[in-house]
């Protein structure tokens, strides 16, 4: 498959979903479409590598990783990251969940071996189902190892219609506030403006404001990536115990808190969409490795797993969000940031809202109600959990 036709069958398949999730108001998400076509491509037609093919191989995809994360950082200030300790609880409050479920009813329907070769990987990223399929790879568990990888890859199906419709339930919770008037979006516009100006005369920023003829593409590129090359050089002092990913959102934060980067710097240089493209369909070439023959031999742990953690996450995240006030719909969302993480979780943040919101300032409304908690959710989960989680669960197999 030549590099333009490859491109065009993937940027054919995003744009799919993406019609049908628009035609549908969000109810059937883009990446549960685009997450299809691929599967059903890969059965057929797909070259296995078509992602790398069509222009995304994996030094550009870790470099869109590194920029966007980085990105995300500068739309939080240190004060929102702090007061999402609540969201963090959550957050791990669904990976108990998981592991109470999994662990127990769990390993009397699946037996031991499985449920600790799954569990890591339905907590989190690609991290922990590769570290759990190597060990199990070294054991001489070959179906342990296909069923880590293949519970990270179809954990998603689970994962992206339940989180939209929990999102579409909260945001219209919330335009209810608004369009009742318990809620002033003017109001939170006014005091947004008050703190901006606050923060300019702070002791945090120390960058005098950047005059906008300087903005240019290639500056904000530039400063971006110094932030992505400070937060890599940061975790290696760590000897890799502490994600890049993690880092870079720091210090997307504390760079745009002192003034060295404006907040979203990707939205103004018009980057964000060609890199946010290129990480989805990496996304989804996980896909490549889920035959048919793979999903019929472990159908049912592989089911049986997911519909198991998932019952305990929700039941564990929404009391104990409903503790810490918020509602069962946001709270569930936040924990189901588990299955699949960044960018997933931006993506259908995005859509709930669009779909939801009459014009733009419902829109930004929604946006800035959700986002910050379905990003510092995954970050908390996918990133930092379920890489503790699988170094632990290692040492059962």
């Amino acid at each position: 498959m030549s590099l333009m036709v490859a491109f065009c069958t993937v940027l054919a398949t995003l744009a799919i979903g993406d019609v049908i999730s628009t035609r549908t108001k969000a109810f059937i998400p883009s990446v549960f479409v685009s997450a299809l076509i691929f599967l059903f491509g890969f059965w057929t037609f797909f070259p296995s590598n078509i992602v790398e093919l069509a222009g995304f191989p994996m030094p550009v995809v870790v470099l869109s990783m590194l920029l966007l994360i980085s990105h995300m950082g500068t739309m939080l200030s240190i004060k929102e990251l702090i007061s999402q300790w609540k969201t963090i609880v959550t957050a791990l409050s669904g990976i108990v969940g998981i592991c109470l479920a999994t662990m127990t009813i769990g390993q009397f329907l699946f037996g031991w071996e499985k449920v600790v070769a799954a569990t890591p990987p339905l907590t989190g990223g690609i991290v922990a189902a590769i570290v759990m399929s190597d060990v199990a790879t070294q054991k001489g568990l070959a179906d342990l190892a296909v069923l880590a990888i293949i519970m990270y890859v179809m954990q998603g199906f689970v994962g992206y219609p339940l989180t939209a419709i929990m999102l579409k339930k909260e945001g219209n919770r919330l335009l209810g506030l608004y369009r009742r008037g318990e809620v002033s979006i003017q109001k939170k516009k006014q005091e947004e403006t008050e703190v901006v100006v606050v923060e300019e005369k702070s002791k945090f920023r120390i960058f005098p404001p950047m005059p906008k003829k300087y903005q240019t593409t290639y500056m904000l590129l530039f400063k971006l990536g110094i932030i992505a090359l400070a937060s890599v050089e940061a975790s290696k002092l760590t000897n890799g115990k502490v994600s890049q990913y993690v880092i870079c959102l720091i210090f997307g934060v504390i760079a745009a808190e002192i003034g060295f980067i404006e907040r979203k710097p990707l939205n103004l240089s018009g980057s964000f969409g060609f890199l946010i493209t290129g990480l989805m369909a990496f996304v989804f070439a996980g896909l490549a490795r889920a035959t048919p023959e793979m999903l019929l031999q472990l159908v049912g742990p592989l089911a049986g797993i997911i519909l198991l953690g998932v019952a305990g996450m929700a039941i564990v995240s929404i009391l104990i969000g409903k503790v810490l006030g918020y509602t069962k719909e946001m709270a569930f969302a936040i924990a189901l940031t588990a299955l699949y993480g960044f960018p997933p979780n931006y993506i259908l943040t995005d859509e709930a809202s669009k779909a939801l919101g009459e014009n733009e300032e419902e829109y930004k409304y929604l946006m800035d109600e959700m986002l910050p908690k379905m990003l510092v959710g995954g970050f908390t989960t996918v990133t930092i959990v379920s890489v503790i989680i699988a170094g632990v669960f290692v040492n059962f197999l």
